[in-house]
């Protein structure tokens, strides 16, 4: 049956299904099946196992009808059979011979549209596929890549259009987000993430740094079908660590974007970070949720920012309602009540290097998705604590096929145990309170999955997979996958029993009850 518009509506009603990146269009990445609980959930086995042939695997695959769609990187989608894991078709994207690409060849996912597959590229590309053969139907070039541009984002399909991220913040692009028709692949329209002289915005930039200001798209987003609106998360400023040659603000670099799904205006954005040197893109995903403040029915959009503050806000119309750290912080002494962090001294990349600065490069939070559960009233995310030694160099030039850092943030060899460690963390959404945490040794990459059953599944960096009562944290059941954990966990039901799955290192395992 054709995954239309009203099907993508109504995802939260279909848990059988995963139709799309974070699980529903407001990225809950929840599921409301219950055959795994907390009480057997300690029965899982491994039922299948898909060898991807690839390392450091990213995707967040989505199934339908039976179905699973997967990309491998750099840009491939398999389609396998959800109950053995038999591949049913394979496309396999060639790549030009030399992309510039910051942080590997990985690719985070794919979007559905009737029958249509899409995917973005490491080469910058926009594909559709024929969902029943792997065919292809038609490709656009989003960007140039020999401008340094790739992309890497799941798209997102909202009524008839597709929206898509790029990426290539690191090397000198300047960002922005496209929405394209989902039938011919013609472009609808661009929201530059960087305003050209002139424009509102431009004023946060000095001379000509706005050319290649960065400010990616790099991670998918969430929809408001009520508001019409797009929420999506942007990347840091170029260059990341030397802010000398861009004076001001950066606009809309770190931000939180609102956008008129049918035109693409800017209907508010709200900035966690101005002037970021420090790598800390807000390409979290944008969690959607209805709940009451103050006595006040209120339609929120959280965040748990990579700068180690979790924000609240008001997703009708951005006003800024709560900030609270979640992890060791030393950059800012508080955010203000405009939502405006008020900054500490001495915690900006110097010449030779600065070690006092938490959180870390890789941020307190990454890419990874959280999860709301609505039966809890909880959202889980996993978070890092670290502290890191950052440093600038003098300003780069931009450079087709070269980076555009100005600097970096390492040395996490030179800290202790305590100084470089993870946790999942159970908060009320609402007020930023920590309920429980699971603490683990190694900052964590795998993003979360909570469901009906009274679980929450996440992973370490080494691999191991495991599941905690979505009420207070206990620990319930692990699995050693023996490699490095980039990804985030999905459910479904296949012939009528649940499984779940993840990439783990090289190969895609699912899991089930014995």
């Amino acid at each position: 049956m054709p995954v239309t518009y009203e099907r993508l509506l109504g995802a939260a009603q279909e848990p059988a299904n995963w139709l799309m990146y974070g699980g529903d269009y407001r990225s809950q990445h929840y599921s409301g099946l219950n055959q795994i609980t907390a009480e057997n959930v300690h029965r899982l086995r491994a039922k299948w196992i898909y060898q991807m042939h690839r390392q450091k695997v990213e995707t967040t695959p989505i199934v339908v009808d039976g179905i699973m769609y997967v990309t491998r990187p750099p840009s491939d989608v398999i389609a396998l059979d959800a109950e053995t894991g038999r591949a049913l078709w394979t496309f396999e994207y060639r790549l030009p011979s030399k992309v510039y690409t910051c942080c590997g060849e990985v690719n985070r996912g794919l979007a559905i549209l009737d029958s249509t597959l899409f995917i973005t590229t490491l080469d910058a590309k926009l594909i559709a596929i024929d969902a029943r053969s792997g065919r292809m139907l038609w490709k656009k070039e989003m960007a140039d890549p020999a401008l340094n541009y790739t992309a890497t984002a799941a798209p997102l399909a909202i009524k008839d259009k597709v929206i898509a991220g790029i990426a290539g913040a690191d090397a000198g692009v300047r960002g922005f987000l496209d929405a394209y028709d989902a039938k011919t692949g013609e472009r609808a329209w661009r929201f530059w993430t960087v305003p050209v002289p002139g424009e509102p915005g431009s004023e946060t930039w000095g001379g000509d740094s706005w050319r290649y200001g960065g400010a990616s798209t790099w991670i998918t987003g969430s929809y408001d079908p009520e508001l019409n609106l797009v929420y999506w998360g942007t990347g840091n400023p170029g260059p990341d660590h030397n802010g000398d040659v861009r004076p001001g603000d950066n606009l809309y670099s770190c931000s939180l974007l609102a956008l008129d799904l049918d035109t693409g205006k800017l209907r508010w954005y709200f900035q966690f970070t101005p002037h970021d040197t420090h790598d800390w893109d807000a390409t979290q995903v944008p969690v959607l949720l209805d709940s009451t403040l103050s006595g006040r029915a209120r339609k929120l959009v959280v965040v748990p920012s990579r700068n180690g503050f979790y924000y609240v806000l008001d997703r009708q119309t951005g006003e800024f309602l709560l900030a609270k750290p979640f992890v060791k912080q030393t950059w800012a002494k508080e955010i203000d009540r405009t939502g405006r962090p008020v900054l500490n001294p001495g915690q900006e990349p110097t010449l030779e290097g600065n070690d006092s600065i938490w959180p870390g490069v890789d941020g307190a939070n990454n890419w990874m998705s959280p999860s709301y559960n609505p039966g809890t009233k909880l959202l889980y995310f996993n978070a890092r604590e670290e502290r890191r030694r950052y440093f600038k160099t003098d300003a780069p030039e931009f450079r087709p096929g070269e980076s555009f850092f100005g600097g970096g943030g390492g040395g996490g060899a030179r800290f202790r145990p305590e100084e470089s460690w993870g946790k999942l963390i159970a908060m009320t959404p609402e007020t930023g309170a920590i309920q429980w945490e699971h603490r683990i040794l190694a900052p964590p990459w795998a993003g979360v999955l909570s469901t009906a059953g009274n679980v929450v599944f996440s992973a370490t960096p080494s691999g191991n997979f495991y599941a905690l009562d979505a009420r207070n944290g206990k620990d319930l059941w692990h699995f050693n996958g023996g490699g490095r954990v980039y990804a985030s966990p999905i459910t479904f039901l296949s012939r009528g029993k649940q499984l779940i799955t993840i990439p783990i290192e090289s190969v895609l395992i699912a899991f089930g009850l014995d």
